[in-house]
């Protein structure tokens, strides 16, 4: 796939330039976890349940819903996940960073393989609000991925301004 900062991205198709775009984001998401410690990525900043760790792991479950549920039909319990976005922020002891970015990455390969051979024409059957055109899951993808990328980069910063400011 073509990189997003290069020429050839004009050259696309709608379907296919939306595509990359999900990919850069997915990949700044996967990324916002590098170099930090456990303690950092766990950092409970905010009042919510978002930290880095439980951002990574709702866009696993964000992935999911969209290519598992709504591509096939299964349940969310036939697919492992939680039964609610709200819950799918919750760390458990067991999560790490490096476990919880392979099974993120497990699940971009398999909203990959949910996309390949599809247009934004196609429609995903098993979603609760019914059949969905594949255009308006990648698009809600985007827009889901690129407010995560957002609070990623705001708990980051935090994080690393955090970091400069202990004594050594």
């Amino acid at each position: 796939m073509p990189n997003p900062d290069s020429q050839d991205i004009y050259q696309l198709d709608y379907d296919s330039m939306a595509k990359v775009f999900i990919d850069q984001h997915r990949q700044m998401l996967m990324t916002c976890l590098d170099g930090l410690t456990e303690e950092e990525a766990r950092a409970n900043l905010v009042e919510s349940k978002t930290t880095l760790l439980g951002l990574v792991k709702h866009a696993t479950f964000v992935e999911r819903v969209w290519f598992g549920e709504a591509a096939t039909g299964k349940s969310r319990s036939e697919l492992g996940i939680v039964a609610n976005p709200d819950r799918s922020f919750v760390l458990k002891a067991l999560d790490t960073i490096e476990s919880v970015q392979r099974d993120y990455a497990q699940a971009l390969e398999e909203s990959r393989q949910a996309l390949d051979g599809k247009t934004g024409d196609d429609v995903f059957p098993g979603n609760r609000r019914g059949p969905l055109p594949v255009r308006w899951v990648t698009l809600h993808m985007l827009r889901e991925l690129a407010q995560h990328c957002g609070h990623a980069d705001i708990l980051r910063e935090q994080i690393l301004t955090a970091r400069k400011q202990q004594p050594a």
